[in-house]
């Protein structure tokens, strides 16, 4: 990470639900963490493992029911967590962008795909209807959208998974923002449809200058795409550093569990006899 100040710095945060007797349970207890400028960091842990509650705690998106308990979310020194919702609507989407794990849940599904992204154009750049129709058919081709005057047309339904995510994508972008939050960006799409939106992704970010915090589950992608990776277990940050000493050198045990569920073409699969026997078989 360079050594200027980081985009965003995340300070002790912890955030609890209620259980079943009226008591807070902590999902997230005491995290702490940077994301340089111009940096991808990887946000990785088993499903439960209080990921995706972490980054809508930093975004204020965060469920009814969730409390952040304390902690600071430091954005260029702004602390979010201490924002109200107003304040805080304004930095979505000027300076934070997010994309989330389902594009079909997240989109409006009475709205063309070109009006939803015209909308967000609308609230950040204070430009006319017809300009923002033309901003907005200029993003979707610069996610990768072919044909974009077309598929400004289509309702949310007509567009395949990846299609509806690159409009995602596309909405994020609208405003330029600095830093990208993307939530498990490609749960619901096949894995060559993944790889393009990934490859998306890491373009946009050169392009752009922007830091990405990635919340993802799917180790084998992180290698790909990220400078540093943050590993959650029960709701607390039990590692942390670079991609090459978290994959070669993992401390936690947890974090070694992690890294042996990749498959590689560098490490040998044992294979038990009777299922050499039954793949034989004629």
């Amino acid at each position: 990470m360079s050594e200027a100040a980081p985009i965003l710095a995340v300070e002790g945060l912890s955030v609890s639900f209620p259980g079943l007797r009226g008591e807070r349970v902590p999902v997230v207890d005491d995290v702490s963490f940077e994301v340089g400028r111009g940096e991808t960091v990887a946000l990785v842990g088993e499903s439960g493992s209080g990921k995706s509650v972490t980054a809508l705690a930093i975004a204020g998106l965060g469920a009814p029911a969730a409390q952040v308990e304390g902690g600071r979310a430091l954005l260029d020194g702004e602390d979010l967590i201490a924002m109200s919702d107003e304040e805080r609507r304004v930095y979505r989407g000027t300076r934070i962008g997010m994309i989330f794990q389902s594009p079909r849940a997240s989109l409006n599904p009475l709205v063309r795909a070109g009006e939803q992204i015209a909308r967000v154009v609308r609230l950040h750049r204070n430009l006319g209807r017809d300009e923002a129709r033309e901003a907005a058919i200029e993003l979707m081709k610069s996610v990768g959208i072919e044909d974009p005057g077309r598929r400004a047309r289509a309702y949310p339904h007509q567009l395949s998974g990846g299609m509806a995510q690159r409009v995602m994508i596309a909405m994020a972008l609208a405003a330029e923002p600095e830093l990208l939050i993307a939530d498990e960006p490609t749960t619901a799409l096949d894995v060559t449809i993944q790889a393009q939106i990934f490859d998306l992704l890491l373009d946009l970010r050169e392009r752009h200058d922007m830091s990405v915090l990635l919340i993802t589950h799917d180790l084998a992608v992180v290698a790909e795409t990220s400078e540093r990776v943050l590993v959650l277990y029960q709701g607390r940050l039990v590692e942390s550093g670079s991609t090459h000493a978290i994959f070669t050198r993992p401390a936690h045990p947890y974090t070694q569990r992690l890294t042996r569920t990749i498959l590689r073409a560098d490490r040998r699969v044992e294979v038990p006899p009777e299922v050499r026997e039954r793949a034989a078989a004629p």
